[in-house]
């Protein structure tokens, strides 16, 4: 047996007969074989060595002729390291303790008397299916850095990708930028990235809900207070927009800023000083002002709730961020991130989606948006009881998205727009692989290759 190389691959053999032991060591010259006896050796072994595949015989002692210390051995496999491929090896007639093992998590098994020759061919399957699942999510992984952008909001739709380069390329300009969307579609997110690609990334971002403030607390976040000013005020306490200077100052929501308040925003934006509540002193302040809402300022100036001209200098430039529903294909991306965040901490048996999952995400409104997906996802998790999490497990009281009320007038622009959705979501359930986008899509390869070039549409 060769070990030469560091990346030789390692087998765990758990057997307690030595005659048996020498067999399988000598036996697997392609693999670095461990031995171990019992129960405290195997899983001494498994966290100093991490080997990928574990042959178990479920007869160990104290209770060779039994199965107890053998499942709690494989028990105990896979709670520390749960992408263990373990073979188990039961005694001749024990067929059901071995499906037993399998419905706990075990891979395959093996009946004895042993045959060196196929029990080889299933350690070699096991050995060639986890390096499938160790390449997949590198490329999983990869894909989903590919899709990174501004402030690392994850997509792969045109629609946002859009977004992002326009606050990129507005980031180190000195404009207010207003970002009107749902909730729950990323405009906080946005808002960090545009902080981030701008020169004032070395100062603080500082945000504030001002839907979530009292009204009579509001002008005391935003402007700060002397002390003395009102009771209970102990001390001089700084507000948002000083503790930005030099920086930025998110206002989320800010449709919900009363009148009043409005007029003394204003003034910040027109003079940049502020007055502290209490204070008499102007203090001048270099803050940088992005704002979000999900509201209709337009109605809102008609019916005299928000000021007109403080819309324009907070609105210098307006970026509209699109629903979850109008960025097909992302559901999916988003889903995936969720779940490799979540699962590891909250319930590691899963390891991804089953098609009916996927088909449902994708195809749902999401009228939450992210925030939705990201929550129903982290359920999902935590309620799965196998490896992938199923449809029933998301909970979705209704699916399809369907195309609204809009009626489409040009046939030729219609049969583009479905064809480019079809191909990107196809395109992103497959994780990129054209053979597999086609089966999705029902048509051949040269087909979808034709289509990606007619359309421009990357690979």
């Amino acid at each position: 047996m060769s070990d030469s190389g560091a990346d030789i691959r390692k087998l765990l053999v758990v057997e307690d007969d030595p005659g048996l032991q020498a067999q399988l060591k000598w036996a697997y010259e392609d693999y670095q074989v461990l031995i171990a006896g019992d129960h405290d050796a195997a899983i001494e072994l498994l966290r100093a060595e991490e080997p990928e595949v574990v042959t178990l015989d479920l007869g160990l002692p104290p209770d060779p002729d039994g199965t107890r210390e053998g499942f709690r051995t494989l028990s105990a496999i896979l709670e520390a390291k749960p992408d263990t491929k373990v073979i188990v090896v039961s005694g001749h007639g024990e067929r059901a303790s071995a499906l037993a093992a399998i419905a706990s998590g075990a891979w395959d098994f093996y009946q004895k008397p042993i045959d060196i020759d196929e029990l080889g061919l299933i350690v070699r399957r096991a050995f060639h299916v986890r390096e499938l699942e160790v390449e997949n999510a590198r490329l999983a992984q990869q894909g989903s850095s590919d899709n990174r952008v501004l402030g690392g909001m994850i997509t792969g739709a045109p629609e946002m990708q859009k977004v992002a380069r326009t606050i990129e390329r507005v980031a180190d300009l000195d404009v207010s930028v207003m970002l009107l969307g749902a909730s729950g579609t990323g405009k906080e997110l946005l808002a960090r990235g545009l902080h981030q690609a701008s020169s004032r990334r070395d100062g603080a971002f500082v945000a504030i809900n001002c839907a979530a403030i009292p009204e009579n607390l509001l002008e005391s976040e935003l402007f700060g207070h002397e002390k003395g000013a009102f009771t209970g005020a102990v001390k001089t306490t700084e507000g948002k927009i000083e503790l930005a200077h030099g920086g930025t100052l998110f206002l989320d929501e800010v449709g919900d800023i009363p009148l009043p308040l409005q007029v003394k925003l204003l003034r910040f934006l027109q003079e940049r000083t502020i007055e502290r509540i209490g204070g008499r002193k102007a203090i001048a302040v270099d803050t940088r002002i992005v704002c979000a809402t999900h509201r209709d300022l337009d109605a809102m100036i008609a019916d005299q709730s928000f000021r007109d001209d403080l819309y324009y200098r907070l609105a210098e430039m307006v970026v509209k961020i699109p629903s979850l529903a109008e960025r097909p294909g992302d559901a999916v991306l988003l889903a995936r991130h969720f779940l490799h965040q979540y699962a590891p901490a909250m319930n590691p048996a899963v390891r991804g989606f089953a098609p009916d999952a996927l088909q449902a995400i994708d195809e749902a409104r999401w009228p939450g948006n992210v925030r939705e997906l990201e929550n129903r996802i982290k359920r999902a998790v935590i309620m799965a009881d196998g490896k992938l999490v199923a449809k029933d497990d998301l909970d979705l009281m209704n699916g399809g998205a369907g195309d609204g009320d809009e009626a489409w007038l040009n046939l030729r622009s219609a049969r583009e727009a479905a064809d480019r959705v079809a191909i990107r979501r196809a395109m992103i359930q497959s994780e990129g692989n054209i053979s597999a986008a086609a089966k999705l899509l029902g048509i051949s390869r040269p087909t979808l290759y034709d289509l990606l070039k007619q359309y421009r549409m990357q690979a």
